[in-house]
């Protein structure tokens, strides 16, 4: 049996959140035109100007550390495995009008991050949809930092599978929609995952594709994006992470459609009364709402945002906390029947060789490592077969503690296995 983990493995985390927003019109005093952020952008990926339809290749980024200087493969980003992102520096950002901006996705399926040290005019559009459903056996494509559909009926003794990621929806006659910020529609939907802060930033979960010969897949969800800017985040555009459709729109669709992904935008000042929005697909089952994060010194504009986002006002000139802190909650799978997980797997499934390879058994431990979780928490191992069965969610029924300081405990769950391959995560709920 192979065995391929997909990033990445989550921590459910609590966080403090302003929640407050303070309108200065209310204080009688007046609106700020212009404030500024304190954003770690070296700008060595260079300005981003797009005036054309145009496809950003995330592959073609360089393996290292986000905050490195990119000036000698400018434009390009960098894909940090440590932070699970392909990371881009730019001075200014430029959308225009009628313009298009997608993606293809980094082999590790990463979200994608701009940071940006001047000032970002999206007018156009910046999309991270995921891949409606497709033809068996291929399995629909989300957005870049979120995860695959679910396959539909191949042939006999090849049927359908639940959409992947830790909301994937179920699958069974009919294919169940996908999970994210909101449940996905029907009775094997995925669970809730993430947090109102988006740290970490993650995308949208896939739809179940159908057990039957109607042959349809769920759809992939919507993708993630952070963009932080210095200065000013105008959009009059439209920035999008909705999931995927299980089918063309009015087919008798089986299977489930995606999750939304997730939108984080972070700004000195936002202006402009665009489209900011990262809802599920509404074919079949439909899939859930995403989640958006708006954290801005001052608001200038009126955005229609859905769906309804987590503001947070910050203060002028601050730095903004952009990825989850050294000391916060982290989890990790060690290893799966005996053997090592890489660091950095890519759940493949053929492609570019297992993950982890195991003999055939019906259950087989999983060694799962936390570090700053508490021993009261909670840990789930998700596995995903890659077709002819539904998702399963297994509680760790021990643990051991190997370090105090900081607190590091490694836990282990029994969990079901099948021939053929299956993608893996863990979900810590902390008390």
């Amino acid at each position: 049996m192979h065995t391929s983990p997909i990033r990445p493995a989550l921590a459910q985390q609590s966080w403090r959140l302003l929640l407050g927003v303070l309108t200065a019109a209310a204080l009688g005093l007046p609106l700020p035109v212009w404030s500024a952020l304190t954003i770690p952008s070296d700008g060595s990926d260079g300005a981003l100007s797009i005036t054309a339809d145009t496809t950003i290749d995330l592959s073609q980024a360089v393996a290292g550390q986000w905050d490195a200087s990119n000036a000698a493969h400018a434009g390009k980003g960098i894909y940090d495995a440590t932070k699970w992102a392909v990371v881009f520096k730019y001075t200014d950002v430029t959308i225009a009008a009628g313009a298009t901006v997608t993606f293809t996705n980094h082999p590790g399926r990463a979200p994608v991050v701009w940071l940006i040290s001047g000032n970002a005019t999206i007018a156009g559009t910046v999309n991270l949809k995921g891949g409606n459903w497709v033809a068996a056996p291929a399995l629909a494509e989300p957005g870049p930092g979120g995860f695959r559909g679910g396959m539909a009926y191949f042939t006999p003794g090849v049927t359908g599978g639940a959409g992947f990621g830790p909301g994937g929806g179920g699958t069974a006659v009919v294919g169940q929609g996908g999970s994210h910020g909101a449940v996905g529609s029907g009775a094997g939907a995925g669970p809730l995952y993430g947090n109102p802060s988006l740290i970490p930033l993650l995308g949208g979960s896939g739809g179940g594709g159908d057990t039957d010969t109607s042959g349809q897949s769920g759809a992939a969800g919507g993708g993630a994006i952070l963009v932080a800017c210095t200065g000013t985040l105008s959009i009059t555009g439209t920035i999008t992470a909705n999931g995927g459709n299980s089918a063309p729109t009015g087919y008798n669709s089986a299977g489930g459609s995606g999750s939304g992904g997730g939108i984080r935008l972070v700004a000195g000042t936002l202006t402009g009364n665009g489209v900011i929005q990262a809802v599920g697909g509404s074919v079949g089952n439909p899939g859930g709402l995403g989640r958006i994060r708006i954290e801005r010194v001052a608001n200038a504009g009126n955005p229609q945002v859905v769906p309804d986002p987590s503001v947070v006002a910050l203060a002028d000139g601050s730095t903004p906390i952009l990825w989850p802190p050294a000391d916060g909650p982290q989890v990790r799978i060690v290893s799966i029947g005996g053997e090592a997980v890489p660091a950095d797997p890519r759940a493949s499934f053929g492609s570019a060789g297992a993950d982890a390879t195991i003999a055939q058994v019906s259950t087989t431990p999983v060694i799962v490592e936390t570090t700053h979780v508490e021993e009261a928490a909670q840990v789930f191992v998700r596995v995903t077969p890659r077709a002819n069965a539904n998702y399963t969610r297994t509680q760790a029924s021990s643990h051991e503690v190997i370090g105090t300081d900081p607190l590091v405990i490694r836990w282990t769950a029994s969990v079901p296995v099948q021939a053929g391959y299956s993608a893996m995560q863990v979900h810590v709920i902390r008390p």
